[in-house]
């Protein structure tokens, strides 16, 4: 495994088994639940026997870069104004780095022309929604795992878990109208209509993240002109996280995140023209 910063972005990276300068690259962000850092959302979904560069970047006010006063302030922020101090921030500064943090990595590493495929979970599946949506990278496929597809009924949902109601504002509505991935599936489409994998947990909350899963899809299927390139897969049992807490360090993977894993190695496997190694025995 290869630690590193690009562009300011920390990354961890495995490369492929045989490289060359066609082999896919697999960019993934990691969730803000467990696993909630770049090295644990890798042992978390180490996409295993794909051969392929996986690359699994920090997000923004998350890990190495959290603000002063670590976790607790994002806390902190996060109850003030959930989406003007964290969810609009860190979506700003992500749309701002990919591309060049892209650059920096293919120079690093000696990387070539192969296909791209993109991995989130949580906040990092809105990472990849976004980076599809805008076209900042062009990826050929992705997988959304317990996907924030929609901000405005996540925080809502959230706010009636915790006994709380967010005020929303002009500059707030601007943020959900960002990330809300239904909306802007026809920008999604309109960019080479990657083949989208949404992988959510039986148990995971059905109005945050469920639901708009499945609207999602349905948005996707019907802007595309192949239905099949859309999918969703229920993991049973599964909630949200996909490791225990802390979740900042690499543990051994859950049986939900070994399950996840092999949707995501069958899905990228197929999409990005690859095939598993021997050590892959799905």
């Amino acid at each position: 495994m290869i630690r590193g910063v690009a562009a300011g972005v920390p990354f961890v990276a495995v490369p492929p088994a045989l490289p060359s300068p066609a082999v896919p690259v697999v960019l993934g962000w990691h969730l803000l639940d467990p696993p909630r850092t770049e090295a644990a959302f890798a042992a978390a979904l180490p996409l295993a026997g794909l051969d392929a560069w996986r690359i699994y970047l920090g997000l923004p006010m998350s890990g190495s870069r959290l603000p002063p006063g670590g976790f607790d302030q994002v806390m902190r922020l996060a109850f003030d104004d959930a989406v003007l101090n964290v969810y609009g921030p860190m979506a700003e500064q992500l749309a701002g780095e990919v591309e060049e943090a892209w650059s920096a990595l293919r120079a690093q590493l000696g990387i070539g022309d192969g296909p791209i495929g993109l991995l989130g979970g949580s906040f990092g599946a809105a990472a990849a929604q976004l980076v599809m949506a805008e076209g900042l990278v062009d990826a050929t496929a992705a997988v959304l795992v317990s996907p924030l597809v929609r901000l405005r009924p996540t925080v809502e949902a959230m706010g009636r878990r915790f006994g709380v109601s967010y005020e929303w504002s002009p500059p707030s509505l601007a943020v959900a109208r960002r990330l809300d991935f239904v909306e802007r599936a026809d920008e999604i489409a309109a960019h080479g209509q990657p083949a989208v994998l949404l992988a959510v947990g039986e148990d995971d909350e059905p109005e945050a993240f469920v639901g708009p899963a499945t609207q999602l899809r349905d948005a996707l299927r019907a802007g595309y002109d192949d239905a099949t390139r859309v999918e969703l897969v229920t993991v049973p049992g599964m909630a949200h996280a996909l490791a225990a807490e802390p979740g900042a360090e690499p543990e051994p993977q859950s049986p939900h995140a070994a399950e996840v894993d092999l949707h995501a190695v069958r899905w990228l496997s197929r999409h990005l023209t690859v095939t598993a190694s021997p050590a892959f025995s799905g």
